[in-house]
């Protein structure tokens, strides 16, 4: 059974529509006759939707304050010899990531946006204090159980509240802009620590950064965040008003029909949900491995935490064009140029032994990447009904973020028993049969384009 969407890709709602919510009279949203009506589009929710981009880039920031240190950390603090067990902490933190944000899809549908972005920060109060000064490994995987709680909820939700806000038109967009906040902070702090590590060591001081961050979100999420379920609801009737035919076709879908149309019925959404899973997975490598890869070279900490900071500086970036590109010229021949393109940068990694041909490579996973990721989130958008996207985009990043538990363990046993390089090849490998796969099953879903449908 094909389920209908929100908007067909050759007859999508008008964007930017004022109206009023279901249960209104009048104007304004849903039981409340006379409130401000509810508007759709980036114009009409410009400093709701900046304010939700800052937001993001704090999250992304709590994330990227380990990037350079945590690999290190292991190897020099806590002496662990295994790449499999010094890997932990990012399956830790993948696999709660990827269950958390399955999850904060459906709590935001039942109890509303805000509350559950809040919840986020409020779980990353001890994480920095935990990281600085944990006196074992198992407190550092600890740290990141509630690092991937922190960034499932938070992250998912700033996604899901643009997603609401914009309307369908200029949905590659606003992904765009939210992924490269989140990913330009990532950068900017991996490239802070590594030159406050190398300064002052690698405790306590990088994570007093995060510390920062953590005070900075909780407090503008309580003061100034505003609620964005209504935008859906209002978007939703927007479409049946629109499209009474079709109106009446859509099921009320249960939670489980969402995850399985999701994960593998419906072609383009597990397609994306597939190639988001490898994404993450070789994320997961340049994350906890390649640090390791050269250090094992003699490049020095400064050295570091410039190639680690350049991949996500070129992702975080190159999003802003792209996700915006995808509108124009559609999702589906992005995403696989994107694979494949990360896929080769992967093996210069592989090859590489200098610190130049290391730049060039991060430098091209960032732009492979940066073509990937806020399309393959355009798609969930593209295809979920209002009614059900924020559970499907909670299901796809459930998919997306097991890629890091995949990856740590992937990575951790072939490094351990075919050293680094293979480890490396071997996710190359995989990464560049996400994008076969992605060009052979997903069809495209930009609205407006012309060509096959979901129900194709």
């Amino acid at each position: 059974m094909t389920l209908a969407t929100h908007s067909s890709p050759q007859h999508p709602p008008p964007p930017g529509p004022v109206v009023p919510g279901p249960g209104a009279s009048g104007s304004g949203t849903p039981g409340r006759p006379g409130a401000r009506p509810v508007r759709l589009g980036l114009r009409a929710n410009l400093a709701q939707f900046g304010l939700l981009v800052a937001v993001n880039a704090l999250v992304g920031g709590l994330l990227g304050q380990e990037r350079t240190v945590l690999p290190l950390l292991a190897d020099r603090t806590f002496h662990l010899s295994a790449y499999t067990g010094a890997l932990t902490y990012i399956l830790a933190f993948g696999a709660t990531k990827a269950v958390t944000n399955f999850f904060a899809g459906t709590l935001s549908d039942r109890y509303g946006r805000r509350p559950v972005l809040i919840a986020g920060w409020l779980v990353a109060l001890p994480i920095p204090a935990m990281l600085a000064w944990g006196p074992t490994w198992e407190w550092i995987v600890a740290a990141n159980v509630l690092l991937g709680v922190n960034q499932g909820l938070a992250w998912s939700t700033t996604v899901i509240m643009k997603i609401d806000l914009v309307g369908p038109a200029r949905r590659g967009l606003a992904m765009g802009l939210n992924e490269a906040a989140g990913y330009l902070a990532v950068a900017v702090t991996a490239t802070a620590t590594g030159a406050i590590a190398a300064h002052w060591g690698l405790r306590p001081a990088p994570f007093l950064l995060g510390a920062a961050y953590v005070a900075l979100g909780l407090g503008l999420t309580a003061a100034a965040v505003r609620e964005t379920r209504e935008h859906a609801r209002a978007e939703a009737a927007a479409h049946a008003a629109a499209h009474p035919a079709a109106a009446g076709q859509q099921p009320r879908l249960s939670t489980a029909r969402i995850a399985r149309t999701t994960s593998f019925d419906d072609r383009a959404l597990s397609a994306a949900s597939w190639a988001g899973m490898v994404n993450n997975l070789n994320d997961a490598l340049a994350w906890g491995v390649l640090p390791l890869l050269y250090a094992a070279h003699g490049l020095g900490l400064g050295r570091i935490g410039v190639l680690a900071a350049l991949y996500p500086a070129v992702w975080g970036a190159g999003q802003l064009l792209t996700g915006w590109w995808s509108d124009r010229v559609g999702r589906k021949h992005l995403i696989t140029t994107g694979m494949l393109l990360q896929a080769a940068a992967l093996g210069l990694v592989a090859v590489g032994t200098t610190f130049p041909v290391w730049a060039a490579a991060q430098a091209l996973l960032g732009a492979g990447t940066a073509l990937v990721y806020p399309t393959l989130l355009a798609v969930i958008g593209d295809v979920a009904h209002p009614a059900w996207r924020a559970r499907a985009v909670g299901v796809y990043r459930l998919w997306r973020d097991g890629g890091f538990a995949v990856g740590a363990l992937v990575a951790g046993v072939l490094a351990d028993a075919h050293g680094l390089t293979t480890a490396v090849w071997a996710v190359a490998a995989l990464t560049a049969a996400a994008g076969v796969t992605v060009a052979v099953r997903m069809y495209e879903t930009r609205p407006r384009a012309v060509g096959r449908g979901p129900a194709d």
